[in-house]
């Protein structure tokens, strides 16, 4: 709790222990003292309402809660209605206390992302270890990370093994292992080794700035329905002010021309009960915590979205659009299998790694690494690179030929066809036929379970793109259950059909497009939601992306429909209820049948439980 909220708590626990001691005074015989002394409470408990009313009707911005608070309980008090006028202002403040808490509550996962801001760098230069400011760090610094610190800057480990808790950034609390070569992020805790690490990226443009950036911008954007209640807002409360004006003055000077008593208490009364029931500060208030609260709680999960304008079109996403490297896939190579090796597989590994030894091309490095030895280049001789085939070296004096099927027919020699999915590496040593590799990009863990829950959650359109060859964009799709394959595609050819989906789609139906690279930043800026996987994901990417997965985990898709379904479906819960409650109060108060303490309940009580129903929307761990 804060500063501000304990005074405000204080004021109200003060205010009505005073309420209770007056109820208890023999005071009606004493109408001077009893003004004198409800006005103990009354300045106690609202004195920051009044002063709030006097500077908007100073600086000609009247209408609003605090106006109406003031007139109603003004009002109330020169009518004689003392405990009315002070409970009005008493249940008001216990109202915004509720709210300063529940925004509070909202703010925790907002302020827990805000620590992953590091507050210095600790440089090396000539051997010596400086702290400085981490936006004074140059691309290529080494800097020096120590057990239980952030890492201030994106880079690469040159020196170091470490536990990273990666929390912060990704939302999932188990800790990440780090060696030498390895990428890591800014805004991790280093929790066991010392890491030297060489920056990579300038502080604005490392991941920790670019997230609070996204978040903190991210209140900017606002949805429809915010939008909606601010101009509702604008127009409401002028217009119930000059019908609580008309209800004082137009009954009475109508019973006048009537030749009947006018009743003047009782009509002003009515009004300033009208006036305290239309106040509209739970709608005002509850829609943006709503909103706040579903982006603060995504946040928590590892799920970054921009404005909850995002939110409310990513509730209606029915149609999500994958890319295949990087999203669906893991984007890195391997070989999957061997197939029809007259030779152990273990040493068509060997005679390929070596043969493959000088070249850094992904499919190569992937051949090296399914050796799991280390690579002798001193056994290699004469390598020779054909140009889309392969390539044919000396490895202890064997011919060895590493390639595709144009690279076994250009040497003489009679291949097998494979028909698994991938991408096939023949293999020949002295001009005998040894067998293939398969070698696939590996599917990620969980990328089936989360069109799964993507079908569950009410999507009923799932689509892959990719530039990818069609056999193996097929099986990645069979494997994990996606509807429609588009293969062998260029960027713009991705934006085209992209385009042709939206034309398809129902009204009011959206599509999310969810990629990692730098050529999907045209697809992501077009479609109606962009999703962007974050941790691996080029810096265009985020930018471009409407909603950033800090994990790259595609599961956290369907989680962040999810909640933005529940967070809007509160915010349409409290709407209806307001006004629904309000409007019938009005109506009863209009006529003369809702006292101050119903107006209270329409007001003050509204605006609780709707907080309360708001406060909803951060439970998103078990969405």
């Amino acid at each position: 709790m804060t500063k501000k909220q304990k005074n405000l708590l204080t004021r109200v626990i003060a205010a009505g222990l005073m309420m209770l001691v007056l109820a208890l005074l023999p005071l009606k015989n004493y109408p001077v003292l009893r003004f004198v002394l409800f006005m103990a409470p009354y300045l106690t408990v609202g004195h920051d309402i009044l002063r709030k009313a006097f500077k908007g009707v100073k600086n000609r911005q009247v209408f609003d809660e605090c106006f109406l608070m003031a007139v109603a309980t003004i009002g109330a008090m020169a009518l004689g209605e003392y405990t009315e006028g002070v409970a009005v202002m008493w249940f008001y403040q216990i109202g915004e206390l509720f709210q300063g808490i529940a925004v509070g509550k909202s703010r925790k996962s907002i302020t827990d992302l805000m620590d992953i801001r590091p507050d210095y760098a600790n440089i090396e230069e000539d051997g010596q270890i400086e702290r400085v400011d981490p936006d004074d760090v140059e691309v290529g610094s080494i800097i020096v990370v120590n057990p239980g610190e952030k890492i201030p800057l994106d880079g690469i480990v040159r020196e170091g093994e470490s536990v990273l808790n990666t929390s912060a950034l990704t939302g999932e609390s188990v800790p990440r292992t780090t060696h030498t070569g390895d990428e890591v992020l800014s805004g991790c805790i280093n929790m066991s080794g010392v890491l030297r690490i060489e920056t990579t990226k300038e502080f604005d443009e490392s991941t920790a700035s670019k997230i609070l950036d996204l978040v903190e911008n991210a209140s900017s954007r606002k949805s429809r329905s915010e939008q909606f209640i601010t101009k509702f807002a604008r127009v409401y409360t002028p217009a119930v002010c000059y019908g609580a004006l008309a209800l004082a003055f137009v009954p009475p000077f109508i019973r006048l021309i009537l030749g009947m008593a006018p009743l003047w208490g009782d009509w002003i009364y009515r009004a300033l009960t009208f006036l305290v029931i239309s106040c509209p500060c739970a709608i005002v208030v509850s829609i943006p915590l709503s909103f706040f609260g579903g982006i603060g709680g995504a946040s928590s999960q590892g799920i970054l979205i921009k404005g909850s304008n995002y939110m409310e079109t990513l509730s209606k996403v029915r149609t999500v659009v994958f890319d295949k490297t990087g999203t669906i896939t893991r984007g890195d190579f391997e070989v999957v299998g061997v197939h029809h090796n007259t030779i152990p597989e273990e040493e068509l590994l060997e005679m390929a790694a070596h043969a493959e030894g000088h070249s850094s091309h992904p499919i190569s490095q992937s051949i090296q690494r399914a050796y799991q030895g280390q690579v002798d280049l001193g056994r290699v001789d004469q390598v020779e690179e054909h140009s889309g085939r392969g390539v044919t070296a000396l490895v202890d004096g064997k011919k060895v030929a590493v390639g595709n099927m144009k690279l076994m027919e250009h040497q003489g020699i009679e291949g097998i066809e494979c028909h698994t999915a991938g991408t096939i590496i023949h293999t020949a040593v002295d001009g005998t036929y040894t067998g293939h590799m398969v070698i696939s990009d590996r599917i990620k863990d969980g990328a089936k379970e989360a069109v799964e829950e993507l079908k569950k959650s009410g999507v009923h359109t799932t689509v892959m793109l990719t530039g990818d060859l069609k056999e193996t964009a097929e099986a990645v799709a069979r494997e994990v259950g996606i509807d429609r394959v588009c293969a062998e595609l260029l960027p713009a050819d991705k934006v085209r059909i992209v385009e042709e989906l939206l034309s398809q789609a129902a009204p009011g139906e959206k599509l999310a497009f969810a990629g990692d690279g730098i050529n999907d930043a045209p697809v992501l800026s077009r479609a109606d939601i962009g999703i962007a996987m974050g941790a691996l994901g080029s810096d265009a990417a985020i930018e471009a992306a409407d909603i950033v997965l800090m994990d790259d985990d595609p599961r956290k898709i369907g989680k962040a429909i999810r909640i933005a379904r529940k967070c809007i479906r509160i915010v349409y819960e409290n709407i209806y209820f307001a006004i629904g409650v309000k409007a019938a109060c009005l109506i009863l108060g209009a006529l003369g049948i809702a006292n101050m303490w119903l107006a209270i309940f329409a007001d003050v009580g509204v605006m609780v439980l709707c907080v309360l129903n708001a406060i909803r929307c951060l439970r998103v761990k078990n969405v």
